[in-house]
Parts: structure tokens; sequence; C-alpha cells
């Protein structure tokens, strides 16, 4: 029997990535040192959960963890997919946090995937459910994947501590990605938003928008923010309120923001983490995401900083063709998945700094990734 060669790696960061990018590649990796000094060391619940749901979605993959989670050593099997996945994700991190490794892995299985998620929807760390519905589905299209299939539909709301939230995810297969010339950004053309309150008054979703719109109608005119005010079961377990927002563009570029507040929400440890339990008036949190959301658009470019990683990941999985995308200032997530696209995939960017504008073009050939499981019709 052939011994496996493993990908010796060190430290807790970027596990997402290394996760989808050793899947991908095939490539099986051994993580030692996973906060050794820690007060608490070894995997949090959100990783061990993240772990899990790989081997949900996989067959024939192996994972073994040492007692104290601070090591564990990854095989990669087959993505498989399926229809009716249910999985439980951790409290200690939203369901964004498992959204972005799932939607890639699902373009490459040999069924199309449909999995139920459970958690928290919305959280001021993690890109919302909202976002990913908006945005990064957006996203994914540009890249030849294709709409019919592509859906993420919110049943449930839930914000931390107690989460309650559940959403439905298909995604289709494809047999390899579109490589994409995407360097122009255009003008903002329409403002689109959603506000949300669960076990509080509808008042705090009216103050976020009358805060927002007063900001966007003084720039331009075509702005809409919908209310999706959750009660009973569909409010989850813990009272909260929050606002996400999309600037769209003349090019069709889909620029995002969004934060949550709730009573208070767990940290990596599972405890309490008092600085969160005191709220921001709801008049705050509007004003503060369209600045946010005016800032992602100052900064240029054809997504915002929290997509930059995936953009980069879809450019490298593409075709053996040229990408072309222009995007802000570079973000540390965006850095750091530079390096782990290297490591894994072999594939370099080119760099295109513009110093009028401030923005950054990256070039890359794609590794030429083949879905070769997939079913064909």
């Amino acid at each position: 029997m052939e011994k496996t060669t493993y990908k010796r790696l060190k430290g807790s960061q970027s596990l997402r990535q290394r996760l989808l990018l050793s899947t991908l590649s095939s490539t099986p990796i051994s993580i030692s040192e996973i906060r050794d000094d820690d007060m608490m060391p070894g995997l949090r619940p959100h990783e061990v959960s993240l772990l899990r749901l790989f081997e949900a979605v996989s067959d024939d993959c192996s994972l073994v963890i040492n007692e104290t989670g601070t090591q564990f050593k990854y095989k990669p099997g087959t993505i498989m997919g399926g229809k009716n996945l249910v999985h439980n994700c951790a409290l200690s991190r939203s369901i964004g946090y498992y959204l972005e490794p799932l939607l890639v892995l699902g373009l490459f299985g040999k069924k199309p995937l449909s999995i139920r998620l459970r958690g928290i929807t919305n959280d001021p760390r993690d890109p919302s459910v909202d976002t990913f519905r908006s945005t990064t589905l957006r996203i994914l299209k540009r890249f030849g994947v294709p709409s019919e299939g592509l859906e993420l539909r919110i049943e449930a709301r839930g914000v931390a501590p107690g989460g309650g939230g559940e959403v439905l995810l298909t995604v289709p297969n494809v047999q390899t990605l579109t490589a994409v010339q995407w360097t122009n950004e255009g003008m903002v053309k329409r403002i689109r938003g959603c506000t949300f309150s669960t076990r509080v008054s509808r008042d705090f979703e009216h103050s976020m928008r009358f805060a927002a719109r007063g900001i966007f109608n003084n720039l331009l005119p075509d702005v809409h923010i919908f209310e999706d005010h959750k009660s009973g079961p569909q409010a989850g377990n813990s009272p909260g309120y929050g606002i996400s927002l999309v600037a769209e563009t003349t090019t069709e570029c889909f620029i995002s923001a969004d934060t949550a507040v709730s009573c208070g929400r767990r940290d990596e440890t599972g405890e309490l983490d008092v600085e969160k339990v005191v709220r921001l008036p709801a008049e705050d949190t509007g004003v503060e995401i369209a600045s946010w959301l005016l800032h992602e658009i100052e900064k240029g470019g054809v997504v915002d900083s929290s997509h930059q990683g995936l953009l980069f990941i879809l450019c490298a999985l593409c075709q053996q063709d040229v990408s072309k995308v222009r995007v802000g200032t570079l973000s540390p997530y965006g850095v750091e998945t530079l390096r782990n696209i290297k490591e894994f995939l072999g594939v370099q960017f080119v760099f295109k700094p513009d110093p009028h504008t401030g923005t950054v073009e990256l070039s890359c050939v794609g590794s030429g990734l083949i879905n070769l499981s997939r079913k064909l019709s």
C-alpha cells in the first residue's frame, strides 16, 4: 500500500483556504502547532465543525485529529455534493464562515449540492447570508457558473449568541471555470439593501433605513432598502437587528457592506464576549454601514475587500487562460490568499499598481482545474 505524503504546515491561520485548496488540488496536509501557546490550545469549535462539513460533502476523505486538537492530518477524497444534506454550524462563527469554501467545493462536486446550514445568519465578523445572496453568487456567475441551480434561500434568521438561523444552499456543478477580463468597475447606478430584526421592534429597522438613506439620497436617486422583520420560529433564539447594503455599478459590479447587532456574542472559546453586549443605536448602525459602503466604493476595484480572497481563488482555478482583475487596496486576507494559491496550485499573479486610482491590477494564468467526477448528461 502506497504511503501518503503530507504537505506539512503550521499554525491556525488560513485554515479554510488551506482545506479548500488541499481538497481541490488533492494534496494531503498535516497541520501542527495549532494555538500551542494559547490558554485554550487547539482547534476552535467552528474549525472542527468546518472539518466535519468537508467530510460531509466528500467521499473517502481521511481526517485524524490528536487529543488536544493542536494537530490534525487531512487526506482529501472525492467531492460528492448531494441532496438533502444538513449541517449544524458551530455558534462561535456565523454561517458566512462556512459558505465561502462550500460554494467553491460545490462547483467541483460529482453531483449538484443541496445543503441546509443552521446557526448564526448575521454577524459583524463574517459576511452575512444577505451579502452572499446579493453579491457573492453574482461574482460566481462572472466565471461561467450557470444561474440555474445557484441559490441561497434564507428560511430563518439567527443572531449571536443563540443562533437558530437556517439557510438552504444549492450549487450546480461546472466542468471548468471561464477566465475573466474584469478591470472596469464603472460608476454606481443604484443602491439596494435589506434590514432585518429578530425578537425586537420593527422600529430598529425603520431607524437604520432612514439613517442610511439620509446619506445616499444626497448622492443618487435610486436607493431602495427592503425590510425583513422575523417573528416566531423564523426569528431564531436571540434578539438582534442588522443591515446589508450593495452598490451596483454600470458594469455590473457589486460592492457590499453589512453588519449585525445582538445582545452579546460568544467568542472563539465559547465564552460570552462582554465587549459586544452594548448595543449601538440603530441610527448609528445605519450611518456606520452606509459610510463603510462609500469607503469600499472609494477604494475602487471590481469587488469589495471582503471578496478579494474568493476572487483570487476563482481566477487561479480557471481554465489555462489569462484572467485579469482590478481590486482596491489589497487586504491582509487577499495577500494571504495569494500566498496559499501559490503554495497549493503553483499559480502566481502579476501585479500592476495604478498610482492614479490607488487600485491594483492582477493577472494570472489559471491552473486549468477540471471537474473529472462531474456527471455528464
